[in-house]
């Protein structure tokens, strides 16, 4: 039986712990002072009860090409113990499933969003064919801790480490969650909660599937061009679109950052619209409050809203700041990249 995010992590027991709600139920939103433990995270080293999210591990030796004809990415030759993003496309070119992924040289290990690993094993099974390839949902087996900062290179022994723009994410056996999360503190690291890594989420620009994004995002609206396409392999579902709108168009949308009137004693919600002189010109994702730049957001626009325009949140007043440029796509390099790091469509070593 699958993990889902009702069954409360041992971490939950913690003194202060305060749980999370919505997609992220069963861990920790703060141990108590979510500022601080943002710090923490951004300023030293740390690590994040991500255990509600979904694991996925792959046998059989045809996995890195199966998984090649079927997802974004760039998996054939992917060497053991480097990782990738990869996203798994619709038809129409519409992002169904992203997965951040590695191989050990016996098995591909994933994790995805909570509550879509029973639909992304179903897709996967319905194409497995005559190939020697086993996908499972071991989430009940196994969960995912994510460390942050130098303890992310030496963060002791795991089953699988995916290296990801914000850290390392480890997969450990389930029963083993709160042993490995005491053995990182003893080494230096803070516990901190998912409020706190949202923030730094947010901040740094990077989307979450179906927070940020919804039943009509393509990868060009939030950035996943960069990070989790690689545009010139092969046949894959969904190509055509991500093809077009690269060497012809533009995406109809663009992912912003908001910055919120910190006077307003409340968040948006997801799906709030926003609203450009009464009029909707986009919708909400994630929000959460930086220890340094106050309440930010984001949230997806019409591509020819213009980049200086001010906008309103849930009555809140919110600044934007751009993460995917109006240039996006038609083959132009975005001189308005995310400043973070990135893949470029590239496995990680």
């Amino acid at each position: 039986m699958a993990y889902v995010s009702a069954d409360a992590s041992p971490l939950l027991a913690e003194p202060g712990a305060v749980a999370a709600d919505g997609a992220d139920a069963g861990v920790a939103a703060h141990y108590g002072d979510p500022y601080a433990e943002q710090r923490a995270l951004d300023r030293g080293s740390g690590v994040v009860d991500r255990s509600v999210r979904g694991v996925l591990r792959i046998t059989g030796q045809d996995r890195l090409s199966w998984l090649h004809s079927l997802t974004t990415q760039q998996l054939d030759q992917l060497a053991p113990g480097a990782s990738a993003e990869a996203l798994i496309l619709s038809p129409q070119g519409h992002v169904e499933h992203q997965l951040s992924l590695t191989d050990d040289g016996s098995a591909v290990w994933a994790h995805v969003e909570p509550g879509t690993i029973g639909p992304l094993l179903d897709f996967l099974n319905s194409m497995r064919f005559m190939l020697a390839v086993e996908p499972a949902d071991v989430s009940a087996q196994f969960a995912v801790l994510t460390v942050m900062g130098p303890l992310a290179l030496g963060s002791g022994p795991a089953d699988a480490r995916i290296a990801t723009d914000a850290g390392v994410d480890l997969i450990v056996p389930r029963a083993d969650l709160a042993t490995r999360v005491a053995q990182l503190r003893s080494a230096g690291a803070e516990l901190a909660g998912m409020w706190a890594y949202e923030a730094l989420r947010i901040a740094a620009g990077r989307p979450r599937l179906g927070l940020d994004t919804d039943h009509r995002t393509i990868p060009h609206e939030v950035g996943w061009i960069e990070t989790a396409v690689h545009l010139t392999k092969g046949c894959y579902r969904g190509q055509e679109t991500v093809a077009r709108v690269h060497n012809l168009g533009h995406p109809p949308r663009r992912l912003v950052r908001l910055l919120l009137d910190g006077s307003a004693d409340r968040l948006p919600s997801p799906g709030d619209q926003v609203l450009l002189d009464g009029g909707a010109v986009g919708s909400t994702g994630g929000a959460a409050r930086h220890y340094e730049l106050g309440p930010i957001g984001l949230a997806l626009v019409k591509r020819t809203t213009p980049v200086t325009a001010a906008f309103t949140v849930d009555g809140i007043a919110a600044a934007q700041e751009v993460i995917v440029s109006p240039d996006a796509g038609a083959n132009i390099q975005d001189e308005l990249r995310r400043q973070r790091g990135g893949l470029s469509g590239r496995g990680r070593a």
